[in-house]
Parts: structure tokens; sequence; C-alpha cells
């Protein structure tokens, strides 16, 4: 009774799909909040290192540094008077009756900064990183309305685009959401009312292309399926797109209207089955730089809020938009195609009739499908809150993707995408207390994620090498595309930039899980002979429950432990980092010498030993008893091969 009663303590399982390792982060110098920010906004707009981080009535902009934590400012916004007292008159939720900062922009040398002012929102400008301004550049007014939401809890998006400033700001009541372009050298646009159905906005980004009329503008929301059924999701996600270019329509006919919107519909589910995912919570976009071309991350929700990823190929969504009928029309098309792009704005040439077309059909029939036709194969039991990428060049010259998810209780996954499967680098647990994570933000040049809670904001380092240990089989095994194994320097480094693959210097398997490359290297048979252990001796009672703790090295090896050289073999149980032995009555606790072994892409590794003696002395047995315990904690903490 007394193994089995610690078995249904301790006994933990492995899940296949989960993190190969599990980091618990102590960076120096994290950044708190002196009161809980539940909204936040957080940019990183240049290449000074600056991390902009709008909260409730106030800007944060922070500088983390090497040695001496986070180097911060605070910049007080309040709210006027006026606008607070009528927004509490009006009966809203009174804990939005503040200044939410909810856009932080760089617009040429300017940075806008907006909130939603109890309601009434209001923008100003930062001049020398201290002192607010009114929002007039070159004579120009920016109005706050357009670009920031009056509450926020109405999600809003903004992207800064060749001098200009794009807004999308979400439905609420009786407003059905609008995308505008704010600011800028370009004349003013914005959609058709009719055009969105109560949108909620979930991310944008710029399409570049080699050909500067030809870039564009993807947006990302969900809005309401009027046709759906009483048993389908009355929420559908939508990818919508137009051209940077677009200078709007003609008098009385999309006048100061876009004239190349179009839309269509994104599925998030398992091909042919009605297990979907309709709810689009954010989208991140990598991009080439010259070409169309690139990959869309997607984080949906369903009804249940169980959420998942979905990948989908900028190829795909262009060829869609390019070649699909218009949703409802049958007629031919007058004039050049809606939403093609073209040298300059030819709307002026266009009759009523064509306008039309554009102005009643915004949707296109096909629908963007999944890479694979599914979600990412990601754990399912956790709920994602925020997501970014990275587009990362590895030693073989191919580029890989990795994404980066937050989750509700305030970690960071880390993954692998490539075209065969989704796998999960590591967890990082990186905040003090747990919370949801709020805003995630990449600096590529700087090699950093910063990450924001309701707390605190962190950093966690894109290339964390020294972490997968001091063996090539470590840092080859972690699929790491950032890291690679250095047969000179015999240790896991980050790669550099501009690396000759034809120094065949560092060594990588990204594709698969391959230790084997180790092998024809000049270091990794030496690795293997490394692990070889001396027994500790532990000095126990008879009848003492003992764990014997193992360090976990990765999560997704398989452990177990040998005696009598390997004449028993006992099973191993996760507690924490450590792997455990547990007695059982068919293999009880006996005198000898037993190992704990770690088996992880058929390559086995002896990680601890113990010499078990029994004293039945009850001061011996205190003593070996405190000895077990204080190996077991010792061993709290992550041993790599």
């Amino acid at each position: 009774m007394k193994y089995l009663v610690l078995s249904s303590l301790f006994l933990l399982a492995f899940a296949g799909e989960g993190p190969r390792l599990r980091f618990t982060l102590q960076e120096p110098g994290g950044f708190q909040f002196a009161k809980p920010e539940l909204y936040t906004t957080v940019k990183q707009l240049g290449g000074d290192g600056v991390i902009y981080v709008g909260g409730q009535a106030a800007l944060y902009l922070l500088r983390f540094t090497e040695d001496k934590g986070v180097q911060h400012a605070q910049i007080p916004i309040l709210s006027d008077k006026k606008a607070r007292e009528t927004c509490l008159s009006r009966l809203f939720q009174p804990q939005e009756c503040d200044n939410f900062i909810t856009v932080i922009e760089k617009v040429d040398d300017h940075v806008l900064v907006c909130g939603t002012n109890a309601g009434a929102p209001r923008c100003w400008l930062l001049v020398n990183g201290t002192e607010l301004t009114d929002p007039v550049v070159n004579g120009q007014v920016i109005s706050a309305s357009d670009m920031s939401p009056p509450f926020p809890s109405q999600t809003s998006v903004n992207l800064a685009a060749d001098g200009d400033l794009y807004s999308a700001v979400s439905a609420e009541g009786n407003h059905p959401g609008f995308i505008r372009r704010t600011f800028g050298p370009h004349r003013l646009a914005k959609t058709e009312n009719k055009w969105l159905q109560n949108a909620q906005f979930a991310g944008a980004a710029v399409i570049p292309d080699s050909r500067q009329h030809k870039e564009e503008i993807y947006f990302f929301f969900s809005e309401v399926n009027r046709t759906a059924g009483v048993d389908e999701q009355p929420y559908r996600a939508r990818v919508g797109r137009l051209c940077l270019v677009d200078e709007g329509g003609i008098k009385g006919t999309l006048e100061g209207a876009w004239t190349t919107f179009l839309k269509a519909r994104m599925m998030c589910g398992f091909d042919k089955t009605q297990k979907q995912f309709n709810s689009l919570k954010q989208a991140f976009v990598l991009t080439d730089q010259e070409k169309r071309a690139g990959v869309v991350y997607g984080l949906f929700a369903n009804a249940w809020d169980t959420t998942v990823v979905c990948a989908y190929s900028v190829e795909d969504i262009n060829q869609a938009f390019t070649t699909s009928r218009l949703k409802g029309y049958r007629g031919s098309l007058p004039g050049h195609r809606p939403g093609m792009c073209v040298f300059k704005n030819v709307t002026s040439s266009l009759g009523a009739r064509a306008l039309a077309v554009i102005r009643d059909h915004p949707e296109i029939e096909d629908v963007i499908k999944p890479v694979d036709l599914a979600p990412l194969d990601l754990p399912t039991q956790r709920r994602f809150t925020k997501i970014a990428a990275d587009m990362v060049l590895a030693v073989n010259e191919e580029h890989y993707s990795v994404v980066y998810l937050g989750t509700e209780n305030g970690q960071v996954l880390k993954v692998l995408h490539t075209s065969e499967e989704a796998f999960i680098i590591s967890q990082y647990s990186l905040f003090q207390s747990e919370g949801p994570i709020t805003a995630m933000t990449i600096d590529s040049r700087r090699g950093y994620l910063y990450v924001s809670t309701p707390a605190e904001v962190q950093r966690m380092p894109l290339a964390d090498c020294g972490r997968y240990g001091d063996s090539c089989r470590g840092c080859v095994l972690s699929r790491d595309p950032y890291c690679g194994w250095d047969v000179v320097k015999r240790k896991c480094v980050a790669v550099p930039e501009g690396y000759n693959i034809s120094t065949r210097v560092i060594v990588q398997s990204l594709d698969q899980s391959n230790g084997s490359e180790c092998d024809r290297s000049t270091g990794g048979f030496a690795d293997l002979r490394a692990h070889s252990t001396s027994p500790k001796e532990v000095v126990v009672e008879e009848e003492t429950p003992v764990l014997l703790p193992c360090p976990v090295y990765s999560f997704h090896a398989k452990y177990h432990w040998e005696k009598d050289n390997c004449a028993k073999h006992y099973p191993c149980s996760i507690i924490g980092p450590s792997c455990v032995l547990l007695p059982t009555p068919l293999l009880p606790l006996t005198e000898g010498i037993f190992r704990c072994m770690g088996l992880e892409d058929n390559h086995k590794v002896e990680l601890v030993s113990y010499r078990v003696i029994f004293n039945g002395g009850p001061a011996a047995a205190a003593v070996g008893y405190t000895l077990g315990a204080s190996l077991f904690l010792a061993a709290s903490t992550f041993c790599l091969i």
C-alpha cells in the first residue's frame, strides 16, 4: 500500500507532443509594473533597443541592459477630466473610463501615441522621448477616432507603410468596424460599412514585392456569419487585402473608399470534418522581402475556447485573390479585375458599372485552407493567448520558421515549424508570478523576444544555445535553428551571420531528430563516454521509502532504472525536473547499484547511479533518509547530455 500511495502522488506521464526541454529563466532586471496592466500595447520601433509599452494612463519606455537590469522612464498620459466624467455618466464599465494607450507607431520621424481617453480617443506626438505635443504634422491634424477605439476591450490594429498609417478598428455597438488610411501623403480611404460584418481585427502585415506598385496589405479578422445555421458557430475568419497604391474611387461612386479591397474566408480545422476553429485571435506573417512569398500563422479558437495554430502559404492566398471568382457575381468583369494592383490608380477611368461590381462584391469564392489541411500538431490542453514568429537562416542555407506561443499561465513555447511537423523545442517560464501573456514582440536584429503579462515585462534570448548542454547530441537534438554544435570549439554556439557552409564547422539536424550527425563530427564518440557515472552511496533504513532522483535531460527521452548490471529494470516516474525510482511490490528496493538510463534517438545514456546500503540502526537510518531527500532536491535542475 505504501508504494501504491507514492505512485498515485508522484506518477506523471510524458506527452510526445510536449516540449523537449523546460526552462525557468532567471534573467536579471525584468520590469515590474507598479499596478496590474490588463491592456498593454508593446512596440519596438527601431534599432535603438527601446521597447515602448502602452498601459493605463501611462507610456513606458524600457531599455534592457546586460548588467544593469532595465532602464525605464514612465510618461503619464491622463484622460481629460470632462471625458472621464462623461464616460462615467453613461454607465460604461467604470474600469474602462481611463486613458488606455492603444496606438504606438512611427510615421516618418514621428512617434505617434493614441489612447482611449475615457471613450473620446485622443492622440499625441512624442518628441525627444519625453515631451507630448499636439498631433499635427506638416499642417495635417491626425484624427484619433480614425485609429484608436474608445475602449480598451475593443481591439484595433495599426500599421505604418510607405509613409502612411493604416488603422483597423473592431466593431462595437452600432459601429461595424473599419479599415482606413488615416495619415500620410496618399489620399485617405476607408472600407464601406457593408463590407465588414461586426469585424474583430487580429493583425495586419505588408506583403512586399520587388515591384513597388504591387505591394499590398493583408488584414486579418473575424466577422459575424449571417447565414450560420443553428448548429454552426456565428463567426468566420477572414483575410482582407488592399493595394498600397489605392487612391479611392470617383465622385459619386466609392469616393473616399478602397477600390482594391477583397476578402476571403480562412478555414482552420480538419479537412472534411465539422471540427473547425472559426474565431481568429491573432495573426503573424513572415514574408520574403523581395517576392510575394512567406507564411501566415493564425491563432484560432472554437466555441469552447480551445486554441490551435494554423499555417497558410502567402503564395496560396495570393493565388486565390488573383484567380477566384467574386462571390455572388456571374457577369463579365468590366475593366480590370477587382483587387488588382496597377502602376497607378486607374479607377478614375472606370465607369459607375465597374465600380459598382467592386462595391457590391467584396468577397471571393475560394476558401483559404491551411498547410496540410489541418492545424499544427500542438498540445490542445494549453490555451494560447499570443503568437509571434521569426525566420531563421540555418547552416544548410535554408530558412526555417520558429514560432513563439504565449500561454494563459505565462509560459512561452518555442516551436520549430518545418514542412513535416511542428517540433516544440522548449518551454520557458519567464515570470515571477503566473498570469496570461498579453503581448509579444520580436527584435530579430538584437536577438530577443519581449513578453509581457499584466504584472511585468521580460525578455528572452532567441539564441539560447548554452542551455542545451556541453555535448554534441544535446545541442543537435534540440533542433534549434539558431544553434549548432561547433566541432572546433566543442560547444553549442549561435550560428554566426554569414556562416560559410563549406567549412562544415557547425553541425545541425533540423528536419528530423538525428543525433548521429554527431558521430560524423570529431566530438561524437567522446560525448558518449563522458556519461559513465560513479555511484553515490545512499545509506537507508530497510523500511524507509526513498525516492532516488535522476535529472531529466529531455522530456522526449524514455527513462528507466537498471540494477545489478541490467538484471532488473525499475520504472521511472517524472516529478518536476527529475525522474525518480519508485519501487513496487514486485520490484522492492534492495541493496545494490541502481543506474538511471535515458534513451533518445536510439542513443542510451547513463545519467546517474546510486549504491543503496541498508542500515537497521535508527541514527544511521535518519542520516540515510536525509541524504536521499537532499539528493532529490539537489537534482531539481536540468542535466543536459
